[in-house]
């Protein structure tokens, strides 16, 4: 084998293992199974009292998780969209529940001036990496997951919801 040759075969070994690397990356990352499961057995503190926010209970409802923080102006905006539509799709066997990606302190003070009628819980910094095992790549918040009756994810998605997406998702999901 000449020169020229053996420095292609090693070009396309290399080449292999980068595109093997990043394929590996990307199922790493990728929201599973897994963590499905684990948010259906995690319980988080209530940052107004009354016991835990235990998920499973939750289930066997259309669930809209929603990852917000005090200090991100885009999640402070949609919770009293997220408020309406728990009390519209109440009925229809919806749920809203936000999970606080924040300290206790500013989420019960933020809660007693504006406060809401879904649950919310408190996942700290922890909420960010949970939020990633769930599909969000980029941490971002707000963050909203829908769940369908089953318990499995029917929707994402990263930034601030728009009432086109509640629409869609209680006619879809409902």
């Amino acid at each position: 084998m000449n020169r020229r040759g053996a420095l292609l075969g090693g070009v396309a070994v290399a080449a292999a293992a980068v595109g093997a690397g990043v394929a590996w990356q990307r199922r790493a990352a990728a929201p599973g199974d897994d963590a499905e499961r684990e948010l259906w057995r995690a319980r988080f503190e209530r940052p107004t009292g009354g016991g835990p926010l235990a998920f499973e209970a939750l289930r066997g409802r259309p669930l809209l998780l929603n990852f917000w923080a005090t200090w991100c102006p885009p999640c402070v905006a949609e919770l009293p969209m997220l408020d309406q539509f728990q009390r519209e799709q109440a009925k229809n066997g919806w749920q809203v529940v936000g999970l606080a990606v924040d300290n206790l302190e500013p989420v019960v003070s933020f809660l007693a001036r504006r406060p809401v009628s879904f649950g919310i819980g408190l996942a700290g910094v922890d909420g960010i990496v949970l939020a990633k095992r769930l599909g969000n790549s980029g941490g971002g918040l707000p963050f909203s997951i829908v769940f369908d009756r089953s318990g499995r994810v029917a929707h994402r998605k990263l930034g601030a919801i728009a009432l086109e997406d509640l629409q869609h998702w209680a006619a879809t999901v409902g």
